[in-house]
């Protein structure tokens, strides 16, 4: 029978219904985090032996079998499964049983709240300069496209409807700002998280002098979380901020996702994706569905509903309570879909195709009632007037030059004077910022 870590000799049988539900998906769960715990336990034996707890022979026979545990891991030699009650214990096991009594002192001074809570922060921690470098991608590809396409002409739209002449360079110029957006919100928030746990125990500190700041600088975090008991109040809190900044950036993935299932519609033909992007049908010989596209839309839905679980878990008291458990679920289902689905944007970008007549020829004379009125306030008409004149004459509007339109467009940030070079100026700034904060740490 599994001996579990906090089971003494007169805990008596095992009730192993109640242990699987209290187990629940931990040992699969913490595939994904058992590298950052290793890296953490070493650490912390480092920190165990610089206060004298450990002398550095037995210091540097700790560090050599978690890092032989490592490449075992990696090489997929160790599996992590139903032989261990989580991540944690499987580390304890494993060094127990190649250095006996010794392996068992690596959990001197430390509980497995602020061990889970190490390793989950060294997990948030990747993911968020995972989605930093997708974000700074998905927002190069598109400025790249609307600097190629600058004043390739095409219809905007408000409430659905042809609203005024629009361009390429316009459309996929707001989305290279939103996603340069998206990295600073980003680097925001792994600056705020940018903090260990790993010393706080189960809440309250220890009776030891542990070197708390010398095991985060080892890990590569910028400070200490001071306070003990905030560290357990802060997990599914830090959950929540990581996942609402990948958040932030699949709702602008969901919109172009929209956009691109209108205009590659037949009903628009504006827009083809590149062929790997779409699938045939499997009775209708003469569809090409954009499947990925539809699945892009829909990706924020999961992250967004792991939030939610989050969230409703966290109706508790202060200090560590077991129900925490129940939000490393959602936190690495989120986190493994969002940034799944914007690995595959700057792909789909790269290959869009514009055609360029559907796209001119949907911009009809009533399009141009704006530019007309305006003209008119310009030369000296009040513009409620300038207004009423260009809806009364609009259906007699000749085309226009649509070209000539656009060019006259020179408001900042509109078609005439899209300013790319200051949303690219931004975004190369912004990352190498966010770089910097990274390479320091």
């Amino acid at each position: 029978m599994k001996k579990y870590l906090w089971q003494s000799d007169t805990n008596g049988q095992i009730d192993r219904t109640i242990m699987v539900f209290m187990a629940g998906e931990d040992v699969v769960l913490d595939r994904e985090l058992f590298s950052f715990d290793i890296r953490a336990t070493a650490a912390h034996v480092r920190g165990l032996e610089r206060i004298g707890i450990l002398n550095s022979a037995d210091s540097a026979q700790l560090c050599d079998l978690l890092d032989e545990l490592l490449q075992e891991f990696v090489a997929g030699k160790f599996v992590l499964d139903e032989r261990y009650e989580d991540g944690h214990s499987a580390i304890e096991v494993f060094l127990t049983e190649r250095a006996g009594k010794l392996g068992a002192r690596v959990h001197t001074g430390r509980s497995r709240n602020d061990q889970v809570a190490v390793a989950t922060r060294l997990f948030m921690k990747d993911c968020l300069h995972q989605a930093i470098e997708l974000n700074a991608g998905i927002a190069h590809c598109c400025l790249s496209l609307a600097e190629q396409h600058a004043m390739v002409p095409m219809p905007g739209y408000t409430h659905l409807q042809r609203a005024v002449p629009s361009s390429v360079g316009l459309w996929m110029g707001g989305v290279a700002e939103a996603f340069t957006d998206n990295l600073v919100f980003t680097r925001n928030v792994l600056e705020l998280i940018d903090s260990s746990p790993l010393g706080t125990a189960a809440g309250y500190g220890v009776n030891l002098p542990l070197d708390r700041d010398g095991v985060a600088a080892d890990l590569g975090f910028e400070r200490i979380q001071v306070n003990p008991m905030y560290t357990q109040n802060s997990r599914g809190k830090y959950e929540i901020m990581v996942l609402q900044a990948l958040l932030h950036a699949l709702q602008d993935v969901r919109r172009l996702a929209w956009d691109l299932s209108l205009f590659t519609s037949s009903e628009f033909d504006f827009v083809s994706l590149p062929a790997q992007y779409t699938t045939g049908s499997s009775i209708m010989p003469n569809k090409s569905n954009p499947d990925v596209v539809e699945l892009l839309r829909g990706r924020a839905a999961t992250t967004e509903a792991a939030i939610v679980e989050i969230q409703a878990t966290l109706s508790l008291p202060s200090g560590y309570q077991r129900d925490l458990q129940l939000t490393k679920a959602p936190l690495i289902r989120g986190t493994g879909s969002a940034l799944q689905a914007l690995a595959i944007v700057p792909g789909l970008v790269n290959g869009l195709k514009f055609r360029q007549e559907n796209m001119l020829a949907a911009i009809t004379p009533e399009m141009f009632a704006t530019d007309i009125a305006l003209q008119n306030t310009a030369a000296g008409v009040p513009f409620r007037e300038a207004y009423l004149m260009a809806k009364q004459h609009m259906n007699e509007t000749a085309q226009p030059d649509v070209q000539e339109s656009l060019a006259r467009r020179i408001s900042p940030g509109a078609c005439g004077d899209l300013q790319l070079d200051r949303i690219r100026l931004r975004l190369k700034a912004e990352y190498e910022t966010g770089k910097a904060i990274t390479d320091t740490r």
